[in-house]
C-alpha cells in the first residue's frame, strides 16, 4: 500500500514538473516570437519563424493561439501579398496589415509588428507584397 502511494506520488510530481518545463517552452515564453499579430480583437498572437527563405521570406512558421495552442503556418504566396494558412486558420497581408480568419467567414483585422533586437532575423514577412 505504502509503494502505491510513494509510486503514485512520485508520478504526480513528474507530470508537474513536466507540464511546467513544456509551459516556458512556448513561442511567446521562449522568445522566438520575431512578429506578432495585434488583432482588434484585442488579443496578440505572436509568430515564430521556422525557415526563412535566401531572399528573407518567411517561409514557414508557428503562429500561438494561446499558451498551449500553436500552429503551423506556410506561407502561400499571392499575386499581390501573401497568405500564410495552417490547419483551419489563416491570414491575408499585405505589408504590416493582415486579416487573421480563425473560422472559415470570421475575420480579425490585425496589425504585424517586429518584435525581435536581433539582426539576423527577417525584417518583413514576405518581401514581395
Amino acid at each position: 500500500m505504502m509503494i502505491q502511494r510513494t509510486l503514485i506520488a512520485s508520478s504526480a510530481l513528474f507530470a508537474l514538473a513536466f507540464s511546467i518545463a513544456c509551459t516556458t517552452a512556448t513561442p511567446a515564453k521562449a522568445n522566438c516570437a520575431d512578429f506578432v499579430l495585434s488583432c482588434d480583437n484585442g488579443r496578440d498572437y505572436p509568430f515564430c519563424p521556422r525557415a526563412v527563405s535566401p531572399e528573407g521570406d518567411v517561409v514557414t512558421g508557428t503562429l500561438s493561439l494561446a499558451p498551449h495552442s500553436a500552429v503551423r503556418m506556410r506561407l502561400i504566396p499571392m499575386g499581390v501579398g501573401y497568405r500564410y494558412a495552417g490547419r483551419g486558420i489563416w491570414f491575408d497581408g499585405m505589408q504590416d496589415q493582415a486579416l487573421l480568419f480563425l473560422h472559415k467567414n470570421a475575420s480579425v483585422s490585425c496589425t504585424v509588428s517586429r518584435q525581435t533586437l536581433d539582426p539576423a532575423a527577417p525584417a518583413v514577412l514576405y518581401t514581395k507584397g
